[in-house]
């Protein structure tokens, strides 16, 4: 958790941080409100960082909605606590936002020159962003995707139910269906197994697909 949240506070942006606990019981909530978290924090110079406890596990998608509610910046972007994805790629996402471009960048890591996850992870992905394309005709090569830089106004728009894996399908369905600008660009990757921690599964992907279909022919 600190290595994480070491690597988001030196990406050379003006950002706030918000950091959600979601009922965590390994341990997590404990640094966060260690010595070490603080000395990290002030440090840093950030002044914009904020934590909030859940005390009972929810899921992501309860945790994203969560956080959301603390953001007042212009951009968001989602960052897990793991280490599969590079912060220093803010930079680059934040730039077809910046620019006018984009209402949301995906951060592909199709795109990218990256090791590929477990045959059932990438294959998984690749299915998941195959039904997005079908059923929303868009052309996106990673739909389920950690890094998704929006337009703060963007997600303002429409109301978030998910609350654990799904999100990625939920999100992706209603800019789809709103027609926003969605862009991706080439990410550093290094994926993890599910011995080292991953703790997505097959029941998530199934979940995903009919979360896809559901609002293909729903608000």
């Amino acid at each position: 958790m600190l290595e994480i949240v070491k690597r988001v506070l030196a990406v050379p942006l003006d950002k706030e941080v918000v950091i959600v606990d979601d009922g965590s019981t390994d341990g997590t909530s404990e640094i966060l409100k260690s010595p070490q978290m603080r000395q990290l924090v002030d440090q840093s110079g950030c002044e914009g960082i904020k934590i909030v406890f859940q005390k009972q596990n929810q899921g992501k998608g309860a945790a994203i909605k969560r956080g959301l509610e603390e953001v007042t910046g212009d951009a968001v972007v989602i960052q897990d606590a793991d280490l599969e994805y590079d912060p220093m790629d803010f930079l680059a996402l934040i730039k077809p936002i910046e620019e006018g471009r984009a209402d949301v960048v995906y951060g592909s890591r199709i795109l990218g020159h990256n090791r590929k996850s477990s045959f059932s992870f990438h294959y998984g992905g690749k299915l998941l962003t195959f039904v997005t394309n079908f059923l929303y005709r868009t052309h996106i090569t990673d739909q389920p995707t950690c890094y998704k830089m929006f337009r703060t106004e963007v997600l303002n728009e429409f109301e978030l139910s998910s609350r654990s894996f799904e999100f990625c399908s939920e999100v992706t369905a209603k800019l789809a269906k709103r027609g926003h600008r969605i862009m991706e660009l080439p990410i550093r990757y290094v994926p993890r197994s599910i011995r080292e921690g991953k703790k997505i599964r097959w029941k998530d992907g199934l979940i995903a697909i009919w979360t896809l279909i559901k609002y293909r022919f729903t608000g």
